[in-house]
């Protein structure tokens, strides 16, 4: 068995999350405190109880997500359970630096919290959005991008799975993008509640402040192979910096980056942390492979149980 440790990123969050795995298990508990302790206020509480709106703010999301998934991780680690590769989808990359003790936990949730602060901030709101892309090639949506640029900005910004493609951009370019797409036959093209322009050109300038702060904390060796959303391919130590900086402003090549794990012979992905989307993507880019997540007691124990452990 060849498994593959996978991340979600924003959009994932709930309240509630974590609350019955802190409760049970001693190992998780601690990186919940550690989150805390780091950060200067209460992001268990935030976690378990709400509220939503403050859960939903990208400053509070990305440092809340970070610390579910990897008290989760610990869970699973203290099972003996192995990856033998990990990528996590956008703030999911973070998780997966965590895993491979590449970055350190604290440096890592405090790191995420200005990511989600300056990606929120470079743009001011109602200025930018973001839109998913159904039922269209990849080509095709791109071509849409390149005319729709004409009225603003606009550019691929996830590549989630096969006929699901998310844009970002300018509100009335990728307004624009959702006409033509719908005009060229698409299932679905639907602007999306987001509050700014993620994975474009125009959060250049929150990747040039995330730089600064990427500058005071120390990348160690990677004890887990990480793939990058960037390239889609292996990180190597030299390079964690400047692809987390370019993360924030270019397309999260999630489908690649599956397809890499799965032509390198991975068969068991496990997604950790809130919510099941990224087991979805798996799903649709090859569904011969098997798909576990873990969020709760009860999906632990399923998992658990799949992996013969």
């Amino acid at each position: 068995m060849k498994i593959a440790f996978i991340y979600p990123g924003q959009g994932a969050q709930y309240a509630g999350m974590g609350k019955e795995i802190y409760e049970k298990y001693e190992e998780a508990k601690e990186i919940f405190e550690r989150a805390d302790e780091a950060l200067g206020f209460n992001i268990s509480k935030l976690c378990f109880e709400g509220p939503e709106e403050e859960l939903m703010k990208t400053e509070n999301t990305q440092p809340a997500i970070l610390t579910v998934s990897v008290a989760l991780t610990r869970v699973l680690q203290k099972r003996g359970v192995k990856p033998d590769v990990t990528a996590g989808l956008s703030l999911g990359e973070y998780s997966s630096l965590v895993l491979a003790e590449a970055l350190d936990f604290e440096d890592a949730v405090r790191l995420v919290k200005k990511r989600g602060k300056y990606m929120q901030e470079v743009v001011p709101e109602g200025v930018g959005t973001m839109a998913a892309i159904l039922g269209l090639p990849n080509e095709e949506v791109e071509e849409i991008c390149r005319i729709a640029s004409e009225v603003g900005v606009v550019e691929p910004a996830n590549y989630n799975c096969p006929g699901q493609l998310v844009v970002s951009g300018e509100v009335k370019a990728v307004e624009r993008a959702v006409e033509l797409a719908k005009e060229r036959g698409a299932k679905k093209a639907v602007v999306l509640a987001v509050s700014a322009p993620f994975h474009c050109s125009m959060l250049k300038e929150a990747g040039e402040l995330l730089a600064k702060e990427l500058d005071k904390v120390e990348i160690k060796d990677l004890k887990v192979p990480v793939i990058s959303n960037v390239t889609a391919d292996y990180v190597q130590k030299d390079k964690v910096k400047e692809l987390l900086i370019k993360q924030v402003s270019h397309p999260v090549l999630w489908e690649q980056s599956v397809r890499k794990m799965i032509e390198d012979g991975v068969d068991t992905f496990i997604e950790i942390g809130p919510g099941k989307t990224l087991s979805g993507f798996v799903k649709k880019i090859d569904r011969s492979r098997t798909v576990l997540n873990f969020e709760d007691e009860e999906s632990l124990m399923k998992a658990l149980s799949a992996l013969g452990v």
